[in-house]
């Protein structure tokens, strides 16, 4: 099938133009009044779905392009909400990108909810969806949630889209003309805080508990959970989060941010913001191939502290609980997508970037973690970028909440691909979380039934009470799952087995080489 053959097919199931219902007629079961207008959404067997609810005043174009997001306005009107709105511009290098309309229009939110007549509030999840922070949307459809509510109907999920790539995360006040755009930089952030305060402000007319809310991503999704709480006002939106294969280590410096602004800017033959804001979307789009799985949160003392793993170890999310880990062979994820020659470039980038700038000692240390590593030729050096980018962060998170007197569970996420690349590679674990287990049988694999329903009855179990341990009564098998605390002496860890989920010491299970590979994440990623 040709490319515009699946983004036309995805586009029919999931896309189209909400309009304003003028006439009346509509179904008056299925709308909401919320700040910004009452949204009509759609009702399939007991699921209720709205689709491409606008969370600000003004969508981020024109000259609002690199602003802060704005607040939305009171409006009486009444609007469907039948379709997912365009997704976000990232980078082009990103394939699946070509699968989706894209848009600077793109500051949008699905509500997913059960019809039934319950009074009482129910816990609130909110999506925050990965892709490097410069590809993926709430269209995808692996992020739709109507098995996931159909399963847990005492839930609700909402799934928010924000600001990619260079659009999101493009550094601009070291410019002539860049005063006027202190919040360029991290603005993908800032469009998840506005979108969280829609979710408080609104969800209560959906039956959600606005004091209960619980967000939760994977890979830079994860990031931006962890980052959200170093933002000022933030904790007011939120109580606890989920963190899935991603920390604050996914974050860059300003030296970094301005280096990867002057390329885009040599790339589009521009000199000042003025310059850019004459540039058409598409073009800003095609030109941010330059800058390739650079397009990081930057840790600019305004929204993000300049070590971010000491923001947590002060207290930073004390407050809140925290839920985190990994998965086994998280880089393998990307080997295969890469392809070999795609790989190899890659690798040999990282090589020659900040693994270039070790000291003797910390080289000899990595050298010496690899040469341990079997496997093919490939995996030596995508276990090391495993260790860097995802377990051992995601570790010291846990460290870090904990030495603060603050709640971290821990998870190691094991089960295979039979794909002797991707092994358990990054993002394998999300067709479990959102019941979607056609999408792992596409490579080959089926995980066990009563496994997939445990882990998402701990997650929800977790976004209900802030502990994802489960009673007998509540495990899907019939046995309890108690879920230990992190703690600073024997590192509890959940082991996420597909037939024996079970507590565990992390020395037993050595997500992380404590000695080699853990003082690595001083330089976030290499």
């Amino acid at each position: 099938m040709e490319l515009k053959d699946i983004r036309d097919a995805l586009y029919s199931m999931y896309g189209g133009e909400n309009k304003e219902i003028t006439d009346g007629n509509y179904d008056k079961s299925l709308a909401v009044k919320c700040i910004n207008g009452t949204f009509v959404g759609r009702k399939k067997e007991n699921v209720i779905t709205y689709r491409g609810i606008p969370y600000v005043g003004q969508q981020p174009v024109g000259s609002q392009r690199w602003k802060a997001p704005v607040d939305v306005t009171p409006n009486d009107g009444v609007y469907e909400a039948y379709y997912n709105a365009k997704s976000a511009y990232g980078n082009e290098s990103f394939e699946v990108g070509s699968m989706y309309y894209l848009d600077e229009d793109c500051l949008y939110l699905n509500v997913f909810k059960s019809d039934d007549a319950t009074a009482q509030k129910k816990p609130v999840m909110v999506w925050i969806h990965g892709g490097a922070f410069e590809s993926g949307g709430t269209v995808d459809p692996m992020f739709d949630c109507f098995n996931l509510i159909k399963e847990n109907p005492d839930i609700i999920v909402v799934t928010i889209a924000y600001r990619l790539g260079v659009m999101g995360f493009l550094h601009l006040s070291h410019l002539e003309d860049g005063k006027d755009y202190p919040d360029s930089q991290n603005l993908g952030l800032l469009d998840q805080v506005k979108a969280l305060k829609w979710v408080h402000e609104n969800i209560a007319a959906f039956g959600g508990d606005p004091d209960n809310v619980t967000i939760f991503g994977e890979s830079a999704g994860a990031g931006c959970c962890t980052m959200l709480p170093l933002i000022k006002g933030s904790h007011q939106y939120f109580k606890r989060l989920i963190a899935e294969s991603g920390s604050v280590n996914l974050t860059r410096s300003t030296e970094e941010a301005i280096e990867c602004t002057n390329k885009l800017l040599e790339a589009l033959g521009c000199k000042t913001v003025s310059d850019l804001l004459k540039v058409e979307g598409q073009k800003v789009f095609e030109a941010s191939a330059v800058n390739f799985l650079q397009q990081f949160p930057e840790r600019d003392g305004i929204h993000l502290p300049a070590n971010t793993f000491e923001a947590y170890a002060n207290g930073a999310a004390i407050d809140l609980s925290i839920l985190v880990g990994c998965n086994k062979d998280e880089m393998n994820f990307f080997v295969s997508s890469f392809g070999q020659e795609g790989w190899d470039n890659f690798a040999e980038s990282r090589r020659q970037g900040k693994y270039a700038q070790l000291s003797a000692d910390e080289k000899a240390k990595a050298d010496s973690f690899m040469k341990e590593v079997k496997g093919d030729y490939f995996q030596p050096f995508a276990s090391l970028l495993s260790q860097s980018w995802f377990n051992a962060p995601i570790i010291r998170l846990s460290e870090e909440q904990t030495k603060a007197g603050g709640k971290a569970y821990t998870y190691y996420f094991t089960p295979e691909s039979p794909d002797p690349i991707m092994k358990c590679g990054h993002a394998i674990e999300l067709a479990v979380v959102f019941n979607h287990p056609e999408m792992n049988q596409d490579t080959g694999r089926s995980f066990d039934e009563t496994f997939c329903k445990t882990v998402r009855k701990m997650w929800i179990q977790f976004a209900k009470t802030g502990n994802p341990s489960l009673t007998a009564d509540q495990s899907p098998d019939g046995k309890a799952k108690e879920w230990p605390l992190y703690d600073l002496n024997d590192k509890q860890v959940m082991v996420l087995d597909e037939f024996d989920i079970h507590p565990d010491k992390e020395a037993n299970v050595k997500i992380v080489d404590w000695e080699k590979t853990y003082p690595l994440t001083k330089y976030y990623t290499l």
